[in-house]
């Protein structure tokens, strides 16, 4: 099974919390097994983390500080080398196992998509096997 949905995010670097749509996006009928989030884009990730806003705003400002705005090649061609690198370091997608149809997430668990070129709109791809 395989379902996508769009995230329309308004900042240029932001976390949205997708987790109860990509829980929507398991059937019912899919007992266990594991599901896949996988953002179809390279200047943004998608990360499992506690969804609390002084957190996010931590991650935010982590990513801020180690990948600098400026200064690297790609810049010529597009200046975004740091959305790009930022989302290297968190990665296009999660897995999550699926329990009795729903996400088996621990208790502060989240599926954020972090954005590191906005705003924009984001596809993400959901496969539950």
């Amino acid at each position: 099974m395989t379902a996508t949905f769009t995230v329309d995010t308004d900042a240029r670097l932001t976390t949205v919390d997708v987790t109860d749509t990509v829980a929507d996006a398991v059937p019912d009928d899919h007992a266990d097994g594991v599901c896949t989030a996988f953002v179809e884009h390279t200047t943004a990730g998608l990360v499992v983390q506690e969804n609390e806003s002084r957190l996010r705003a931590d991650l935010e400002s982590f990513l801020s500080g180690l990948v600098p705005d400026e200064g690297h090649a790609h810049d010529r061609i597009d200046d975004n080398a740091d959305s790009h690198l930022r989302a290297t370091l968190l990665g296009p997608s999660v897995t999550v196992p699926v329990v009795d149809g729903g996400l088996a997430l621990g208790t502060w668990q989240s599926i954020l998509l972090v954005e590191c070129d906005g705003p924009r709109t984001r596809r993400v791809r959901v496969t539950a096997v």
